[in-house]
């Protein structure tokens, strides 16, 4: 069987290096680029994310990412997001009082956990839905967490009768939060699948798998 390709998003956020060696232990051939005409070709990309909201948004501006990313999603070509890449997609970040533009694909605010212990670091379960793709046989794992914000409401409306609501898996610290979102070409995650052992190899497959 041919390798599925997948481009790992180059724009300047931390250290994606971790998310491409874990890309490729999981099957796929692996690029980390921000050549606009790969990242439109490959079966796969994956927007990973570090740091803050506003500076990953304005990364991803300012490369011109957002309409390559865009672009894919409107094809129903996959996207993954991951940490900062999976709270982007919501409408806005809100850090430190500063409200950020985001992309908008789902209602949300991110915003600042409402915990004693902040950021949430190390390993935490997740609550999928029932016929998740992404948890599919990891259902009851641990997955790595590391950060500060996070969608704590969802909001989305189910009342189009043409679109199929997106499946939303939470997760507890101190408050729920959206650990992760399927919607159609579209899914994210707040946790770090390449720091999550066996479990966050699994979920890179099943993604893989639906590519």
């Amino acid at each position: 069987m041919e390798k599925k390709t997948v481009v790992v998003l180059d724009y300047g956020s931390g250290n994606v290096r971790s998310a491409v060696r874990a890309l490729e232990a999981a099957g796929a051939e692996v690029e980390l680029t921000a050549d606009p005409k790969k990242i439109v070709a490959a079966d796969g990309l994956v927007v990973p994310g570090v740091g803050a909201y506003a500076s990953v948004m304005e990364q991803l501006t300012k490369t011109g990412a957002l309409r390559w990313i865009g672009r894919r999603i409107a094809g129903g070509l996959p996207v993954l997001g991951i940490c900062v890449g999976h709270q982007v997609f919501f409408e806005e970040g809100v850090e430190h009082g500063v409200k950020t533009e985001g992309i908008g694909e789902w209602p949300g605010k991110v915003e600042r956990l409402q915990s004693e212990v902040i950021p949430h670091m190390g390993w935490n379960t997740v609550r999928p839905p029932e016929g998740s793709k992404l948890f599919a046989g990891i259902e009851d794992e641990r997955f790595y967490f590391v950060h500060s914000y996070a969608v704590l409401q969802w909001a989305f409306d189910v009342t189009q009768p043409a679109m199929t609501p997106p499946q939303v898996t939470w997760s507890t610290h101190g408050t729920p939060f959206v650990a992760a979102v399927e919607n159609g070409p579209l899914s994210a995650v707040q946790f770090h699948p390449e720091k999550s052992g066996d479990a966050g190899a699994q979920l890179l497959r099943n993604w893989l798998g639906t590519l």
